[in-house]
């Protein structure tokens, strides 16, 4: 007769006792999280506090006296919204140009077969290697004022104008690369349907490519649309007006006019960042998304 054998033996056995590297794991995410989001919440914090809670050393971590009215003072002190008009003209304007470019490019580098096509592309991906300092230069020689020349070149004169702000950006390698990527994901058998139906390229790529690529368009528009809206640098140097002038710009120049209101400019920064997290909590979703699905084919 066959012995028995306890049940027990036949089912696996879990440990009650978590492993000591998942808590460490967890442990090292919630510290990089604190460190991350410190700021912020530093930042919302103090937006509102008063003058003397929000200069105080050690900081508090709570205002001991809510003060919303340090939003409407900080608003008046400056025409933020100029700053915001401007803003999002050029941050849109620059988005749709260049995923038009991006999406134009990517698809001849991903459906279409021409001579040179890897040296280029090669070409392409090696400008992401060279800083935006580098071009710094060339672009206000470009773009100086002087309609008459300088440095014997021909110049734009576009200083003081949208216009100088958003033609430099309208191509970006990364977007290229990006929507390539994508583009590479979609099954060729689509391609060889359309092409018996007679669609052309271009009938392809709208009808069929760019519904299909509605995730990678978000997240290379969002990040597009991020940097433009974070650009300080260049805005800076071409122009000098107000009236040009975005939100990047405007708040360094209020933290010169706020002086040691902390308050006011912890407010101002807080406007400012505010339509981003907001923008990126909508779109969160299709940017994870679109990050996952570039690396499917290469």
């Amino acid at each position: 007769m066959a012995r028995a054998i306890p049940l027990e033996r036949g089912l696996p056995r879990f440990s009650a006792r978590p492993r000591i590297g998942t808590i460490a794991k967890h442990a090292v995410l919630i510290a990089v999280a604190v460190l991350v989001a410190y700021p912020f919440y530093f930042m919302l914090t103090s937006s509102f506090k008063d003058v003397l809670e929000a200069a105080r050393t050690p900081p508090t971590i709570f205002p001991t006296e809510l003060h919303p009215e340090n939003y409407t003072d900080a608003w008046n002190r400056a025409p933020w919204g100029r700053y915001f008009v401007n803003t999002i003209f050029v941050s849109v304007t620059v988005t749709v140009l260049e995923l038009a470019t991006a999406c134009l490019a990517a698809y001849a580098f991903a459906r279409m077969r021409f001579r040179g096509k890897t040296i280029l592309f090669t070409v392409f991906l090696a400008t992401l290697m060279i800083p935006a300092e580098a071009t710094l230069i060339p672009n206000y020689v470009l773009m100086s004022p002087s309609r008459n020349g300088c440095l014997g070149l021909p110049c734009l004169g576009w200083f003081d104008s949208y216009q100088v702000q958003i033609v430099p950006f309208i191509a970006s390698a990364f977007s290229i690369f990006l929507m390539r990527q994508f583009f590479l994901s979609i099954p060729s058998e689509l391609a060889d349907a359309a092409r018996i139906d007679g669609a052309g390229h271009l009938r392809f790529l709208w009808s069929i490519v760019l519904p299909l690529s509605v995730p990678a368009l978000i997240t290379a528009g969002l990040i597009t649309f991020l940097g433009s809206w974070n650009a300080f640098q260049w805005p800076l140097i071409v122009t000098s007006k107000p009236d040009f002038r975005p939100v990047q710009v405007g708040l360094s120049g209020f933290r010169q006019e706020a002086g040691s209101s902390y308050h006011l400019l912890m407010a101002a920064a807080t406007f400012v960042v505010a339509p981003i997290v907001v923008l990126f909590l909508v779109a969160q979703r299709y940017l994870v998304q679109g990050i996952a699905r570039t690396g499917i084919r290469g």
